[in-house]
Order: structure tokens, then sequence, then C-alpha cells
């Protein structure tokens, strides 16, 4: 399994409309992606900063959505993202949750 991490700085007072975004639209989205697992985001407000991490059967899901889709989510979170996104990816070797961690 691999996790993608973005790193988004947000724009001043965007917070409320990034986390509407997310919900409404980019969830809806990874979920009709091949190999989506789960979605986590989190939020600094106090630095107008994000972090989304999104869960993949595998690297080439996960590859699949950067090339084919994520461009539309950025599209998207235009109006709120500051500057360009931060992204990795990770192979996930533990979890204590849900996510069942692939072979190392």
């Amino acid at each position: 399994m691999y996790a993608w991490s973005i790193r988004i700085k947000l724009k001043a007072n965007c917070v409320a409309e990034f986390t509407r975004l997310v919900e409404q639209e980019i969830v809806p989205l990874l979920r009709t992606q091949k190999g989506f697992q789960d979605e986590i985001t989190l939020i600094a407000g106090k630095r107008n900063e994000a972090i989304a991490i999104t869960y993949w059967d595998s690297e080439a899901d996960a590859d699949a959505y950067n090339h084919v889709v994520y461009l539309d989510a950025l599209r998207t979170l235009s109006k709120v993202v500051e500057s360009m996104p931060v992204v990795e990816t990770f192979e996930v070797v533990d979890s204590t949750g849900e996510i069942a961690a692939g072979e190392a």
C-alpha cells in the first residue's frame, strides 16, 4: 500500500472553503479512482496550512491519479491555495487503523 502526502499552503481566511472543497469535490473525485483506499486531511489553521494524505492499493494507482486527475483537483483548489503544493509518495509499512500495511 502507498500513501500520497500533499502539503498545501492556504491563502489567508480560506480554511473553511478549503475544507468544504475537500469534502464536497475532492473526496468524491478520489472515490472514483482505481486503487483509492482512504483520505485524511490535517489543518493547521493558525499557519494556513493543510496536509492531505491519501492511501492507494499500489504505487501505480497513486501515480495514475497524479498523472490523470491531480491537475483537476488542483484547479478545484486554486482559489484557496497560495503556492504549489509539495507532493511526496511513501510506502505504508505499518498502521494501527483500518489501513492495512503493505509488505515491506
